[in-house]
């Protein structure tokens, strides 16, 4: 393994945990110390039990040609989108208190919801040997449908999974303001997905059979 598969990554983890506490003015802001916890715990898992094999780390620290010009606006978009969450959330809760107080439990499913959202991520990355970064047919690896573990039971689990820790960002924060940013990058993984599922039914072999069988994109017996 590469000293850039690791350096990369963890730079940028660094840099958006970096903007959370400078947004909430502190350094002893217990809604970004439980963040900063899990995201190491999820960084370690990534490189540990749950590490992808080599191939697959150089393709999503550098992608190889053929992105689709949508997806590198989408994947602008929500980086601006996540900063902004970042920064309003803890410009909320850890410094001006914009929202009300959450009842304890409204903050524990946050928690748990980020958690188990982070993990679900993970595991979808591991069992997918061609989970890249941007959307692309890697035709120079040999590009295959994937239709194991958790790709059985929806096509994309990894946006399943994004989209459940994104659910229990405010609630962790107790920021309802941050809700806005969340709402529009939950809207973008739906137009992501679209588009990327009908780019997979044209152009790799196997994918149209394999949606045939695994009827549903995201979240199972509804879409």
């Amino acid at each position: 393994m590469k000293t850039s598969h690791i350096l990369k990554p963890l730079t940028g983890v660094l840099i958006f945990f970096m903007v959370i506490f400078f947004s909430a003015g502190k350094l002893y802001y217990w809604q970004g110390l439980i963040y900063v916890i899990i995201g190491l715990i999820m960084f370690t898992l990534n490189y540990s039990v749950l590490r992808p094999d080599t191939d697959l780390l150089n393709e999503r620290t550098k992608p190889g040609e053929g992105a689709k010009k949508w997806d590198k606006t989408i994947l602008g978009l929500s980086f601006l989108l996540t900063i902004s969450m970042y920064i309003i959330a803890g410009l909320d809760s850890g410094r001006y208190h914009w929202s009300p107080d959450f009842h304890w439990s409204i903050y524990l499913l946050g928690i748990l919801l980020t958690a188990t959202g982070q993990l679900l991520f993970l595991v979808a990355q591991k069992q997918n040997r061609f989970f890249s970064s941007t959307v692309r047919i890697q035709t120079e690896r040999d590009h295959t449908v994937c239709d194991t573990g958790l790709y059985r039971i929806v096509r994309h689990p990894a946006y399943l999974g994004s989209t459940i820790q994104l659910v229990g960002f405010p609630m962790l924060f107790g920021s309802l303001w941050s809700i806005v940013p969340v709402f529009i990058l939950i809207l973008l993984h739906i137009i992501r997905t679209y588009l990327e599922d009908k780019t997979l039914r044209k152009e790799l072999s196997g994918y149209s059979e394999y949606s045939d069988k695994t009827r549903y994109k995201i979240i199972p017996y509804i879409w």
